[in-house]
């Protein structure tokens, strides 16, 4: 009997100590987001160009999502006609569209400007080209469960430049390589989905798009920081990793983002049990 009043008695005293602790996670001014990744189909007939410009705000740690902006003034200019092609957002979700269509030319280079609470952020970039596939097929190889779905792809290197790939393989889920050590040469490699990645049968649609050293260099920092999940590394914003756009009015609002103008080869795949 007193071993239990002295149980009770030390419940209550535990009881009452405790305390809810609110912790204040730090908030800045939030900066604008700008992502800028033109897809050109060049393996396509005719070649069409995915060209869309999102703009979003940065947002709190615990946010999911990020607020869209939609009253800023888009535009691109090719800088060897000094000719411009506007964009604008249709449907007011931040994602804004070129007004007529275009295809980017070789060794030129374009630059977007967006203007946004009177305030002018450009960038700059070439397009960067990309080989067509030679071959993409499933094999029959596993890792460690024995459940993994393999994809073998198989490319031509260009062996007079350092090229940087990155592979879009659906489902959110990218690979960025580099040719250091396969440089003019054919090469392959293997991809594997992870039995709750993809679903089995089902088509996937496999995109290779090569990109500037820069480019490369800023989207494997940006997938260390936010993972693969939740919608893509694209999603949130972690941290303040700078691209290569600035903000020409004031320095010290330096957006977030990156503009890229990629060649893109694509292959549909069909993957069966």
């Amino acid at each position: 009997m007193r071993k239990l009043a002295l149980f009770i008695c030390c419940s209550i005293f535990l009881f009452n100590c405790e305390e809810v602790v609110e912790i204040e996670v730090p908030t800045g001014t939030p900066k604008l987001v700008i992502e800028a990744l033109f897809e050109v189909y060049f393996d396509e007939i005719p070649v069409t160009t995915e060209a869309i410009v999102k703009l979003r705000l940065s947002a709190g740690y615990f946010d999911e999502e990020l607020p869209v902006v939609t009253n800023a003034i888009v535009t691109l200019k090719n800088l060897s006609t000094n000719t411009f092609i506007s964009f604008e957002d249709g449907d007011l979700d931040g994602n804004y569209i070129p007004t007529s269509a275009f295809t980017p030319e070789d060794d030129v280079v374009y630059e977007l400007s967006v203007t946004y609470n009177n305030e002018i952020y450009k960038g700059k970039t070439i397009k960067a080209k990309t080989p067509l596939f030679i071959n993409v097929e499933q094999g029959t190889k596993t890792l460690f469960s024995g459940n993994e779905t393999e994809v073998i792809v198989e490319f031509s290197d260009n062996e007079f430049e350092d090229n940087f790939y990155l592979f879009d393989f659906s489902n959110n889920l990218y690979l960025s390589i580099e040719d250091r050590f396969f440089n003019g040469s054919d090469y392959n490699f293997s991809f594997f989905y992870q039995e709750e990645e993809v679903e089995i049968p089902s088509e996937v649609l496999i995109k290779m798009a090569g990109v500037s050293q820069d480019y490369y260099t800023y989207f494997r920092v940006l997938t260390s920081q936010s993972g693969q999940s939740g919608g893509g590394p694209f999603q949130t914003t972690p941290s303040s990793l700078l691209g290569n756009i600035i903000n020409t009015s004031n320095a010290n609002h330096y957006p977030l983002g990156y503009f890229n103008i990629s060649e893109t080869a694509t292959y549909t795949l069909s993957l069966t049990e």
